[in-house]
């Protein structure tokens, strides 16, 4: 039995945990993969936003939290999946068959970039399916790159491959883009970008690497067939909440609920980051929301031995 137990080691949880320590709390964090950090990992611009630090991409912040929990007593199992939980009793079940138990719970799943599900996405990841408009711009270096999403991380990815590429076509289901101005204006000015709205893809195809794309738009009776040697798919985000399903209450997207004390509807259970917070899922907020779960189970748990 521990004080607290978080599912998930990235800004929330660790923060969570570090806090968690300071108070003397007797915490497990688990992690599902086979390192610390969460979507840290997969940020590669700098980051300049986060107080007090600049990082050159996710993964230099991210070794900045890690070096400084490093030091601290509480435990942290990596590559430790969750079978299945339970809120209720606050219980969880490893893959390895190991059960776990808290009289706190701290959820920090956080989010994960949604997918199109169309055929060829799973299938060209690596190749010519792209991870990130930074990461993966020499390999698609002078070619034709498509470019999936009408948000800041589309526009911002479609720029920075319209740098290197030949050509990148943005596609969008929606109307207009709904990215914020200064994106859009420098899409528009770009004669290397071609914006096709009402827009959606149906299909990757290739051999070996992606060779092209299907696309449908409004009113076409039939898809356009487009050759291009690069796909980057940026359609928004989703929460990691499939464990949780119907034991605490969640919004219509499927985020966890809080309120001000990071509290779920679950006794005892509290979530922070990116796994409840849709409108600002930011760094800072993961971290802040992290400590003020950790604070209010330790106020709650002291409270209790009164």
């Amino acid at each position: 039995m521990h004080d607290v137990i978080i599912i998930g080691a990235g800004p929330a949880g660790l923060s969570a945990a570090l806090w968690c320590d300071e108070l003397g709390l007797d915490t497990l964090v688990i992690e599902q993969a086979a390192e610390v950090g969460g979507q840290l990992l997969r940020v590669h611009n700098p980051i300049e936003n986060y107080l007090g630090v600049r990082a050159a991409d996710g993964r230099e912040l991210r070794d900045l939290f890690a070096a400084q929990v490093e030091e601290k007593e509480f435990d942290l199992w990596t590559e430790a999946e969750v079978e299945s939980v339970d809120l209720k009793a606050r219980r969880i079940r490893l893959r390895s068959g190991e059960e776990l138990q808290s009289i706190a719970l701290v959820i920090a799943t956080g989010a994960r970039r949604r997918r199109l599900d169309v055929p060829g996405e799973s299938e060209f990841e690596g190749r010519g399916v792209l991870e990130s408009g930074r990461l993966d711009r020499d390999a698609v270096k002078g070619e034709d790159v498509l470019v999936v999403g009408g948000g800041d991380a589309a526009c911002e990815n479609a720029l920075l491959l319209a740098e290197v590429c030949a050509t990148v076509t943005l596609v969008h289901r929606g109307k207009s883009l709904g990215a914020r101005t200064e994106f859009a204006e420098r899409i528009k000015g770009d004669h290397r970008i071609t914006v096709f709205t009402e827009t959606t893809l149906r299909r990757i195809l290739g051999g070996d690497r992606v060779e092209s794309v299907e696309l449908l738009r409004a009113g076409a009776l039939k898809p356009l067939r487009m050759a291009v040697r690069g796909v980057l798919v940026r359609v928004g985000v989703e929460p990691n909440t499939e464990l949780f399903k119907g034991q605490l209450h969640t919004d219509e997207r499927g985020y966890v609920v809080v309120n001000g004390e990071q509290e779920t509807s679950a006794e005892m259970v509290f979530a922070a980051g990116d796994v409840s917070n849709p409108l600002a899922p930011t760094v800072s907020g993961a971290a802040g929301a992290g400590a003020t779960a950790a604070k209010v189970i330790a106020s709650r748990l002291n409270a209790s031995k009164i």
